[in-house]
């Protein structure tokens, strides 16, 4: 027992040696949170009313190998309301969400105000609109074109559409613009009550509700309406969670990261099949359902092939729940049998005894 501390505790300083300190990480998230607050060139061009937040590897601390740059651009034109007892008529364009015939995490956002009375230079506003008898929807799809647009007027390098996001030709920027629900919506409300150990607190669990959620443009691949979806995003909560994360947790989070990128996606028919998200979501369950406790230097190599045990069950079952709306499965119809057993070969094989932690360092180069 005592040489596996000794060895843990010597894997938890290699890790900071490589991955960075607590210090370190507190510094790379405190140049982002600045940059946030004094805004970039092309927020100050293009977007320069939105408010910005920083998100993704990059901002959450991580500075690995390979990680994008990712922004979320809240546009404050419009406010999002899960009912029309709740709107308050203002400057903004009032939205309601509409989540008849979307799947969970998916809405369509119902256009409250009269689009006649909105300023809008060009009738502009109006292209984004899809009619269905009275009713008007807010398309996500015209919409993120017409962001491309604009992006490209101030900076031509900005000239893909990756997910909800534009991007830059090297994929290394990504730019989300996003719509805010100040409210916490009521699909979301089990999360709160819900049992824990330990994590996250009281005060966190407060200020994620007081945050709202927000909304991405895309749609559910596939659905006859995608084109109308807007997508749920928990992006400002799961960042809080990240940054209550204490330093093995968090090791451990990049740990998952760099198995996926150096080991899983090293395999040409295993790459893109699990993302980054997928990690998080599991490290989230994962902190929620053992004591704060367990999560020490000293114990590290167990924590993390721990990470990798619910992963593995995950994947065999097909089955990992959405944290915030678990009624959404994301692994849902993920995996065929070839790939399936390709994943569950590779995290056999790492909760060995044998495996090598130190040998997980092709993205420390």
């Amino acid at each position: 027992m005592e040489e596996s501390r000794r060895e843990s505790l010597l894997f938890y300083k290699y890790l900071c040696h490589k991955i960075g300190t607590q210090v370190d990480v507190r510094t790379r998230r405190l140049s982002f949170i600045i940059c946030d607050i004094h805004n970039n060139p092309l927020k100050r061009n293009a977007f320069k009313y939105f408010p910005e937040i920083s998100s993704g590897s990059r901002a959450e601390g991580l500075n690995l190998s390979g990680s994008d740059v990712d922004i979320m651009l809240i546009d404050n034109r419009f406010e999002v309301y899960e009912s029309e007892n709740e709107a308050v008529q203002g400057r903004e364009v009032n939205l309601i969400m509409d989540t008849e015939d979307t799947p969970h995490c998916f809405s369509k956002l119902r256009v409250l105000t009269n689009y006649n009375r909105i300023e809008d230079n060009n009738g502009r506003f109006k292209r984004f609109l899809h009619f269905e008898g009275p009713t008007s929807l807010l398309s996500s799809e015209m919409y993120k074109e017409h962001n491309l647009n604009r992006i490209r007027q101030v900076a031509p390098r900005f000239d893909t559409i990756h997910g909800p996001c534009i991007s830059d030709y090297n994929e290394r920027y990504d730019f989300a613009h996003c719509l805010k629900c100040a409210k916490w919506i009521s699909q979301a409300q089990p999360w709160i009550h819900r049992t824990r150990a330990t994590w996250p607190n009281a005060k966190n669990i407060e200020k994620i509700i007081k945050c709202g959620v927000l909304f991405v443009p895309i749609g559910s691949k596939g659905s006859s309406i995608e084109n109308l979806q807007w997508r749920i995003s928990f992006s400002v909560a799961e960042k809080i969670l990240i940054f209550s994360f204490n330093h093995t947790q968090l090791l451990c989070y990049a740990l998952l990261k760099i198995f996926l990128k150096d080991i899983i996606d090293s395999h040409e028919d295993l790459k893109g099949i699990l993302c980054s998200y997928f990690l998080k979501t599991l490290m989230f369950w994962i902190s929620e359902e053992y004591d704060l406790s367990i999560w020490t230097p000293c114990n590290i190599i167990p924590c993390f092939k721990l990470c990798l045990r619910r992963l593995l069950y995950c994947i065999k079952y097909s089955t990992l729940l959405h944290s915030f709306i678990p009624d959404n499965n994301l692994f849902y119809l993920r995996f065929n049998e070839q790939n399936k057993a390709t994943l569950l070969n590779l995290l056999k094989d790492a909760i060995q005894p044998r495996y090598q932690m130190f040998l997980v360092i092709q993205n420390f180069e």
